[in-house]
């Protein structure tokens, strides 16, 4: 996982390998091997190349193109908030029998 720092201002981010962990528990599954498309540029890239930034009650996911929020992750006290709502769509590779 990289930590990136832009400058004074800017906060830090780190890759959406991050995301593997939280998301691995709510869904059951590797989510950043998924491709996500952003609702902001349209552009597909895979989850693990979002820039999440953690330093939050949750997880932020931005897509590394236009920096639209794609995706947010909260915990509460025995719940699970997954706000997907600036992603077109979300794509998981399925196992070939």
């Amino acid at each position: 996982m990289s930590t990136i720092n832009g400058g004074a201002d800017d906060a830090a981010w780190v890759d959406g390998n991050a995301l593997a962990g939280p998301l691995g528990e709510i869904m059951g599954t590797d989510l950043t091997v998924a491709d996500l498309t952003c609702a902001g540029c349209r552009t597909t890239r895979p989850l693990a190349t979002m820039r999440v930034f953690d330093r939050a009650p949750g997880l932020v996911a931005r897509c590394p193109g236009c920096e639209a929020v794609v995706l947010r992750v909260v915990r509460t006290a025995g719940r699970a908030l997954v706000d997907l709502r600036g992603a077109l769509l979300l794509s998981l590779p399925m196992p070939t029998a």
